[in-house]
């Protein structure tokens, strides 16, 4: 289960208090973590982190969540990287969907769920 030592997961959720609880969590599982307030740069982002893994908030500053997932999922060089969409939006599911997003996580979730899924998606 420690076998998670280099493995980087980009977060972006512009809830500073949900941004740091995500952080502490995955850094006791000995990932790397990054972490933005912001998307409108997610293409540079990613270029810049290489994330193994991209948590992105639905509702985060300048462009969204929804558009940055498209962005993501629209570009051969980042189209690969599994993103998980991460909202209490009650319609996760359809948006997932739409944006080709690998999955969702939602708001509120529980620590044992929140693990699970980032395990179960990480490459």
């Amino acid at each position: 289960m420690e076998n998670n030592r280099g493995k980087c997961i980009l977060i972006y959720e512009d809830n500073q208090e949900i941004l740091i609880l995500c952080k502490t969590i995955l850094t006791r599982k000995h990932y790397r973590v990054e972490t933005r307030l912001r998307c409108e740069n997610v293409i540079n982002d990613i270029d810049s982190v290489q994330p193994d893994l991209v948590l992105m908030d639905l509702w985060i500053p300048e462009i969204g969540g929804e558009k940055a997932v498209s962005l993501i999922k629209g570009n051969p060089a980042t189209r690969d990287i599994p993103v998980l969409l991460f909202s209490a939006n009650a319609d996760i599911k359809e948006i997932c969907k739409r944006t080709n997003a690998n999955g969702y996580l939602e708001k509120p979730f529980d620590l044992k769920t929140f693990i699970a899924t980032i395990e179960e998606y990480i490459k």
